[in-house]
């Protein structure tokens, strides 16, 4: 399945509970993510959703638009276990046609700008230009 705006983006309405007190539980790093770079259009006019159910995943961030997933690992991130069940939810997001940016908690905290940098660039590069009027 491509996901796409005639399938809502490959969004999962049984996932909707979790994932409303996912966004009332953010981490720390996310909450900054959210309120200094993604929140209100700041990320040059894209509109982000945060902790939006897309497939069987809850992703901390996505663009519609831009078919764009942020992830925010946090230190469970570091887990073995956990990075191998990150990578299949990263290619099974990425199959849907989606493109997943993870960053580190740490990278957030300590160098947002870095961070705000890094998805700006991505932008750039990937958005799809619209002609002029």
């Amino acid at each position: 399945m491509k996901a796409n705006k005639s399938n809502l983006y490959g969004y999962n309405k049984n996932l909707k509970g979790f994932a409303r007190t996912n966004r009332s539980a953010m981490t720390k790093a996310e909450a900054c993510l959210w309120k200094y770079v993604l929140k209100a259009r700041q990320m040059r006019g894209y509109q982000f959703r945060r902790q939006r159910p897309v497939l069987n995943y809850i992703a901390d961030f996505m663009c519609k638009e831009l078919m764009l997933i942020i992830e925010v690992d946090g230190i469970t991130h570091h887990d073995p276990e956990t990075q191998k069940n990150d990578r299949i939810r990263q290619q099974k997001l990425e199959q849907t046609g989606f493109t997943v940016l993870r960053f580190d908690d740490e990278d957030v905290l300590t160098a947002i700008n870095s961070v705000s940098g890094e998805i700006e660039d991505w932008i750039e590069k990937n958005e799809i230009k619209k002609p002029p009027p």
